[in-house]
C-alpha cells in the first residue's frame, strides 16, 4: 500500500508541473456567509465555557498540534508518512511563529482550504473536512487561540523526500479529490441527526481516521468510516455494520466509549483514539455526545478491507473454566506455552485471566476490538509502546514492554491473548513486530 501511495504522489506531483494555473489560491470569502443551524456550541454548554475554546476541543486541534512533552498549540508534533515526516505548526498568539499577526480571512483560508502562510498544506492537516465548517466557527476558534500565551518558535522543517516536498504540487491533488464545500442539513433528519454530522464530519473529522485511503492518499468515500490503520493503530469500523463495526453496540456503550474511552463488554481507547477521548471528546457536553450517537448509528453498514471477525462476550463474568487464576508453584510445570508464560509473569496481575481487569474496567480485555483481530495490529502496538488515557482528571496507563520484550516475545504474548481472549488463530511474527518497533 505505501508503495502504491508513492506512486500516486508521484504521478500527482508531475501533473502539477503542467497545472500551473492551478496553483492559484482559494480565498475565503471575506463577508458573511449563511450558518448551517446546528454549527456553533450546543444549549446545554456551560455558561463558563467559552465558544471559542469549546469549539477548538471539538475540533481537536490541540492534539496536532502539540508535540510530545511541549507546550499545548505550541505546533512540533511530528507526522510519519510514508514519504517523508510532516510538522505541524504554531497556534499560539506570537506573531512571527505564531498566528498574532493573522487576518481572520487568512485564518479561515489555512483551516477550510488548505493555505497557509508558507503554501499549501497537505492533508494531514483535515482541512478536507474542516472545509464544512461555518466560518464564525473558524474564526470563534481564532479568537480563543488568541487568548493563549504566545510561544515564539518555528516547527522542525519538514523532512520530505522528492517530488512530495513541491507543495504546488498539492494545487493538482486538490483539483483531484477536495470539494470546498459547506455542511448542509439535511431536511429529512432531525435537527439532533444533523448537529451529530456537524460534529462528526466538520469538527470532530472521524473518516479522516477511520475511512480507509486511496492511492492518492485521499478518503474513500464508499468506505466511510470503515477502518483504516493510523501511525502503527488500527482505527476501527464505526459503521452500523453488524459483526464488524458498532452496530451491535447498545447507545450508552457508544456514548460511554466516546465520553470515558471506554465501554463495558467492548473496548477500551488506546493510542491516537486514547488522544481523541483525552483532548476532545470527554469535553462534549451529553447533549452533542447523544447527537454523535444518532448520527454513528446511522452510517450505512461496511465490512471493510480488515475483518476482525470479532467474537464478543458482552457478559465479561461468563469466563472459561480455563481462566481461572495458576498458582505460582504451577507454573513451570503447566506445559505453558512461551507466550502464556509471559502474560502470567507480568500480565495477568491486571488483565487477570478471564479477561476482566483487576484494579479498573480500563484493563478488561474480554470484547475488545484489539483481541479480537488476527492481525494483532494495535495489540502488538499496546504491547510495545503502552498506552495512557486521562478522563476527568483520573489517568488510565498500561506500560510498554518494548524494551524489556524481543519482538519474538511481544508476537509470542500476541498471539496467546489473541487465542485465548478472543478465540482467533493470531497471526501476528517477529517480523511484524520488528516493523511496527521501527515504525515509531
Amino acid at each position: 500500500m505505501k508503495v502504491r501511495q508513492l506512486i500516486g504522489y508521484a504521478a500527482l506531483a508531475v501533473v502539477a508541473a503542467a497545472a500551473v494555473w492551478a496553483g492559484r489560491a482559494w480565498l475565503a470569502p471575506a463577508g458573511p456567509e449563511p450558518r448551517p443551524p446546528v454549527a456553533g456550541t450546543p444549549a446545554d454548554l456551560p455558561a463558563a465555557i467559552a465558544h471559542g475554546e469549546y469549539l477548538a476541543k471539538a475540533a481537536d486541534c490541540v492534539a496536532c498540534h502539540t508535540a510530545q512533552g511541549g507546550t499545548p498549540y505550541a505546533g512540533g508534533r511530528a507526522f510519519r508518512l510514508p514519504f517523508g515526516t510532516i510538522y505541524s505548526t504554531n497556534l499560539t498568539p506570537d506573531r512571527d511563529s505564531g498566528i498574532g499577526a493573522w487576518s481572520d480571512d487568512a485564518f479561515v483560508n489555512a483551516v477550510r482550504a488548505g493555505v497557509g502562510s508558507h503554501g499549501r498544506l497537505y492533508p494531514a492537516m483535515p482541512y478536507t473536512s474542516y472545509a464544512q465548517m461555518s466560518r464564525d466557527d473558524v474564526l470563534a476558534i481564532k479568537r480563543y487561540l488568541l487568548t493563549l500565551r504566545p510561544i515564539a518558535g518555528e516547527p522542525p522543517a519538514n523532512a520530505l523526500s522528492f517530488p512530495f516536498d513541491q507543495r504546488w504540487g498539492m494545487a493538482v491533488w486538490n483539483l483531484a479529490f477536495f470539494r470546498e464545500q459547506r455542511f448542509m442539513p439535511d431536511g429529512s433528519k432531525s435537527v439532533e441527526w444533523n448537529r451529530g454530522a456537524y460534529l462528526a464530519t466538520a469538527l470532530g473529522h472521524c473518516g479522516e481516521c477511520h475511512t480507509p485511503r486511496n492511492t492518492g492518499f485521499a478518503m474513500k468515500s464508499r468506505d466511510y468510516l470503515s477502518g483504516a490503520e493510523i501511525e502503527g493503530w488500527k482505527a476501527y469500523n464505526t459503521t452500523a455494520d453488524q459483526s464488524y463495526g458498532i452496530g451491535s453496540w447498545t447507545d450508552e456503550q457508544v456514548a460511554r466509549y466516546l465520553s470515558l474511552g471506554h465501554a463495558p463488554g467492548r473496548s477500551s481507547a488506546s493510542g491516537p483514539m486514547a488522544d481523541v477521548v483525552e483532548h476532545s471528546l470527554q469535553y462534549l457536553t451529553p447533549g452533542d455526545i447523544n447527537a454523535l450517537v444518532v448520527y454513528l448509528r446511522s452510517v450505512a453498514p461496511v465490512a471493510g478491507a480488515s475483518r476482525a471477525g470479532a467474537t464478543i462476550d458482552l457478559d465479561p463474568s461468563a469466563a472459561r473454566a480455563s481462566n481461572a487464576v495458576l498458582p505460582g508453584s504451577t507454573l513451570a510445570a503447566s506445559g505453558m506455552s512461551r507466550g502464556e508464560r509471559l502474560f502470567a509473569g507480568d500480565c495477568a496481575g491486571c488483565h487477570q485471566w478471564n479477561g476482566v481487569g483487576r484494579q479498573t474496567e480500563y484493563a478488561t480485555l474480554v470484547g475488545s476490538h484489539a483481541v479480537n483481530d488476527p492481525s494483532g495490529a494495535a495489540l502488538v502496538q499496546v504491547l510495545l509502546h503502552g498506552t495512557s488515557l486521562t478522563v476527568g482528571g483520573r489517568t488510565q496507563q498500561m506500560p510498554g514492554f518494548g524494551e524489556a520484550y524481543s519482538d519474538s516475545d511481544i508476537a509470542a504474548v500476541a498471539n496467546f491473548v489473541l487465542s485465548h481472549f478472543g478465540s482467533k488463530q493470531g497471526t501476528v511474527t517477529a517480523e511484524q513486530v520488528s516493523a511496527q518497533r521501527s515504525a515509531n
